[in-house]
């Protein structure tokens, strides 16, 4: 009898102790609601917001149209080596990148693998999945050529995966999106005004065109972007100055963007490095002096200067006077005007032009941040705008023997840009547009190595680093020496290194030409 009240009381227990473990998800018991369905993909969208610091400076740098800058040599080694191209394999902003693009293919994948009712939710979150996933191959793609393809959750054993080849990475890419699109599932406006903070079918077919113009497939290209430019449910914003601004988030003009909010509840969910980097450098510049309304930003640390390339690319194509020119790049004199100077004795990493397109103001960051409310920038990261829609249409169309339509939507942002309008384009019309219309927005890298310009251009890069006093006198520093193959652009950086860290952990991966 002993025994057996033992035997109960012993089962009794054990039945009590097999409790489930809380703050652990179980694939066969999650992702049965809509309420999982959407926190699973939410989960994309929060890894595409974390993406942006690395997109905007990293990528940025890879140009020629802005110095590193900062407070002096060395000031930022990782940004003054993606500028000058002197970069190894175990670049960290680059790895950031790389790393950041198959988080956001493995939380779609999760989706894809394990999202499977019929609701309207569900088929949203799957669709929503694909585009994250295809957007993310695209820009693997353009910058490293033949990553690892991955298309579902990998066991253990697949772990050590080899470079996927050009035809199954593009093929992943155009069937994710064309399945999206087709779906029926993705987020349509209602009218050009309606904000929206999802993936839309438009940002697909955006994509979409993209990757086929890539490809060469001009005329399919011409076509998706044709069928956004049709939808009527995006259009060029009026106000060129703020089109990226704190102001003007989700915009008429905004195909997607990341969301970020004031919200003094939770202040540092928006901690962010990027608007403080690129405003002026404070602690060498006297600012909103005079009775200057500006309102700009108290700090500001000084990098991504523009180059006088990229200033005289403005005044080539538009003049000195003109609208978008005003509006994206002030000279020094221009700054003084308004009330900011260079403190006596001071210099700064300049050839004397400043970045007003993303300027910083004070309303820019989070007031509930008790002294830190410059790192909490609450201005929403840009993925795509309307006017990359028409210029990627325009170079399609021209690609591929439409030369009217090029020309019409290339006006159209010559218009936009108080510019008369051209008869005929050339692909150099459309380069100079692409290039002043969306500078500093992350996407020329890309641009220059599929045009086959980038060593023509950046082949100098690193050569000198200027200087710009007080007085406005501009001299240059020669800090690599004469020898050029310590600095510039070279046929390897068509394609970036696989990241050090990835070719040590996957013996399996083939790194890019030049860069073993």
């Amino acid at each position: 009898m002993v025994a057996a009240a033992s035997v109960i009381a012993l089962s009794s227990c054990s039945k009590r102790l097999d409790i489930p473990q809380h703050g652990v998800l179980n694939y066969e018991t999650f992702y049965q609601t809509d309420e999982d369905a959407e926190n699973a993909i939410i989960a994309c969208y929060l890894q595409m917001r974390g993406l942006s610091y690395n997109y905007n400076l990293g990528k940025n740098m890879l140009t020629d149209d802005f110095w590193a800058g900062g407070g002096g040599r060395n000031d930022n080694a990782e940004l003054e080596q993606l500028n000058e191209f002197t970069f190894g394999t175990d670049q960290g902003m680059l790895q950031g990148m790389f790393t950041s693009y198959y988080q956001i293919i493995y939380k779609a994948n999760v989706v894809l693998g394990h999202v499977t009712g019929d609701s309207p939710v569900m088929n949203r979150a799957r669709a929503e999945a694909k585009v994250f996933r295809a957007w993310s191959y695209f820009e693997l793609i353009s910058m490293w050529g033949n990553p690892p393809f991955v298309d579902h959750e990998l066991e253990p054993s697949e772990y050590a995966k080899p470079n996927g080849t050009t035809e199954e990475l593009w093929g992943l890419v155009e069937k994710d999106l064309t399945e999206a699109i087709a779906s029926g599932a993705l987020t349509e406006k209602s009218s050009v005004n309606e904000k929206s903070w999802r993936i839309t079918k438009q940002f697909a077919q955006a994509v979409l065109g993209k990757a086929y113009l890539w490809q060469k497939k001009n005329a399919e290209a011409a076509a998706q972007f044709d069928e956004v430019v049709k939808s009527e449910l995006y259009d060029l914003y009026d106000d060129y100055e703020n089109v990226i601004n704190f102001r003007a988030k989700q915009n008429c003009e905004s195909l997607f963007e990341s969301i970020k909010f004031d919200d003094q509840n939770n202040p540092f969910d928006n901690w962010d490095f990027t608007g403080v980097m690129t405003h002026y450098r404070t602690d060498c510049m006297s600012i909103n002096q005079n009775g200057s309304t500006d309102n700009l930003a108290k700090v500001g640390w000084g990098f991504l200067n523009p180059t006088k390339d990229l200033y005289d690319e403005f005044v080539k194509v538009e003049g000195k006077d003109g609208y978008r020119l005003n509006c994206t790049i002030k000279t020094y004199d221009q700054m003084k005007d308004r009330g900011h100077s260079i403190l006596p004795g001071k210099s700064i990493i300049s050839e004397g032009y400043f970045m007003w397109k993303w300027r910083s103001t004070q309303d820019r960051y989070s007031q509930y941040a008790s002294g830190m409310d410059f790192f909490l920038d609450c201005n929403n990261p840009r993925w795509m705008r309307y006017a990359e829609v028409l210029l990627c249409g325009a170079e399609a169309h021209l690609a591929a023997g439409n030369g009217a339509k090029a020309a019409e939507y290339v006006n159209k942002i010559r218009t936009r840009a108080h510019l008369a309008p051209l008869g005929s384009v050339t692909l150099d019309d459309i380069k100079a547009e692409k290039r002043l219309e969306l500078c500093g927005e992350g996407l020329r890298y890309q641009d220059l190595t599929r045009w086959g310009d980038a060593e023509r251009k950046m082949k100098d890069n690193g050569k000198h680093c200027p200087k710009l006093e007080s007085n406005g006198n501009v001299s240059y520093v020669n800090y690599n020496g004469d020898d050029t193959s310590r600095y510039g652009f070279k046929p390897k950086h068509n394609k970036l290194p696989y990241p050090g860290t990835e070719i040590r952990l996957n013996k399996n991966i083939r790194q890019n030409e030049g860069w073993e």
